[in-house]
């Protein structure tokens, strides 16, 4: 009886070891080779990570702004009747904190987001192995918030460039930054969605959307896929408080690769355009213009003389296509156009009376915006503004309207504005486009306050 007991008793625990063999096989599904690490096979990044971590920094800036004081004391009539002196502003030191991505070893160049380093004086970077070097801004882009700056440095790690196009929804990723400061600090998500557009965010939004935490202090930092390679740059969260909710966007490697490699070999961002407006195909406007295809982009405007009008594009026309990438809306065509070279030739295929065509463009540098300042209001008088030259010192560094010629004698010329200032606020409203000082300008009635930006110093301008 005892003997038959300790059989059933073998072949009970047999049989138990076998199911948790097959339970162990079952939760333990095939993982990368970069997630398997130690004697017991234990699921682990670390590997991976300790060939990556030494090419992502921390990053540093240093910037002067000015102190806000009673706007009484900078009205020029307040001033002359209490006699009070002129004065420069008032200023401070402020630091920020971000992080960065080496991506050339031998060069010691960095990608990071321009909002990191915008209007910074000074940007520090510091290793992971604790070297802190000064950076030099090799060049920005504010309209994708990518910036490159470059370190003088030996015995570098940088991140490959992954290819950011083969992402898919539900793909393992890893963030890389200095959120709140803590430098070299790793989270895991997935892939939420890709291709997110129209936040608000950036001038051309091509998002990759990740769970992996993201919080202030990451941007710049990297977005890895299992095998360490660099698939996007942490830049934004959604978040009602600020601090990460499991919303967080990265910037695609490629986008940011094609401007990096522009800002290297052009000092900016030579952006072409096509010369159309267009609109999202709904639904409802292809029903509207029988088509059975709904998606694309549906040409609302040509301008004239434009390479869309070259090319014989027409309003109504749907474009499905560009170099044989899907155009799936406005947005998607509009990034793909506003990153391509000037110069170079670009396919469309495109939906015509529910025919499918195929039309040849060449892509063209876009018309500066130009407006001379009396248009705007009378007591600008004397003076042409614009959007600030790509060769500008401040260039990438501050975001304004630029002086780009005065009229010797002028009031402006009187007050002490002189070609190549740049102009950032007006009444005290901050004023990025010619359109924003328009919009503050033509509604004022009273002196006009100007505060301007002549290389690494500011100063107001009074004009009465």
């Amino acid at each position: 009886m005892i003997a038959k007991l300790k059989k059933m008793t073998f072949k009970a625990i047999s049989i138990l070891v076998l199911t948790v063999a097959t339970i162990s096989c079952v939760a333990a599904p095939d993982l990368p080779p970069a997630a398997v690490a130690g004697p017991f096979g234990r699921a682990s990044l670390a590997p991976m990570l300790e060939k990556v971590l030494p090419g992502v920094v921390n990053v540093s800036t240093t910037s002067t702004v000015n102190i806000q004081e009673n706007p009484l004391f900078n009205d020029p009539f307040f001033r002359r009747f209490f006699d009070l002196p002129d004065r420069p502003p008032r200023q401070r030191q402020r630091q920020s904190l971000g992080s960065g991505v080496i991506v050339d070893a031998d060069q010691g160049l960095l990608l990071t987001n321009h909002h990191v380093i915008a209007n910074a004086d000074r940007i520090s970077v510091t290793l992971q192995d604790g070297r802190d070097f000064e950076a030099k801004l090799i060049g920005a882009d504010p309209e994708t918030d990518v910036a490159v700056i470059k370190i003088d440095a030996k015995n570098l790690t940088a991140l490959p460039f992954g290819e950011s196009q083969s992402l898919r929804v539900g793909d393992f990723v890893v963030a890389i930054g200095s959120p709140f400061g803590l430098s070299q600090t790793v989270t895991s998500g997935i892939v939420s969605a890709l291709g997110r557009s129209g936040l608000g965010i950036e001038g051309y939004e091509d998002f990759i959307q990740t769970d992996a935490s993201i919080n202030p202090g990451n941007s710049g930092g990297a977005l890895v896929d299992l095998d360490g390679r660099l698939v996007g740059i942490n830049t934004a969260i959604v978040g009602p408080a600020g601090g990460n909710v499991g919303i967080g966007f990265a910037i695609p490697s490629n986008l940011a690769k094609t401007v990096m490699q522009q800002i290297v070999q052009y000092g900016e961002v030579q952006r072409g355009q096509l010369g159309v407006g267009v609109q999202d195909l709904t639904p409802d406007l292809a029903k509207a213009l029988n088509l059975e295809h709904s998606g694309g982009a549906l040409i609302s405007q040509v301008q004239p003389g434009s390479p869309a009008a070259k090319a014989g594009l027409r309003p109504g026309d749907v474009v499905v296509a560009i170099d044989g990438a899907p155009v799936t809306s406005a947005s998607s065509l509009r990034n793909a156009v506003g990153l391509m070279r000037v110069g170079s030739e670009v396919k469309l295929e495109i939906l015509r009376d529910g025919e499918k065509r195929t039309v040849t463009a060449q892509i063209a540098k876009p018309p500066r915006e130009k407006v001379q300042a009396a248009r705007l209001n009378e007591r600008l008088q004397g003076a042409e503004l614009g959007a600030i030259e790509p060769g500008h010192p401040l260039a990438g560094r501050a975001q304004g309207v630029e002086v780009l010629n005065i009229e010797p004698g002028s009031l402006l010329w009187q007050a002490g504005l002189r070609r190549g200032d740049v102009i950032v606020s007006v009444n005290r409203q901050e004023v990025r486009t010619v359109e924003d000082l328009r919009r503050v300008a033509e509604g004022s009635r009273g002196p006009i306050l100007l505060n301007v930006r002549r290389g690494e110093s500011a100063f107001f301008v009074a004009i009465g």
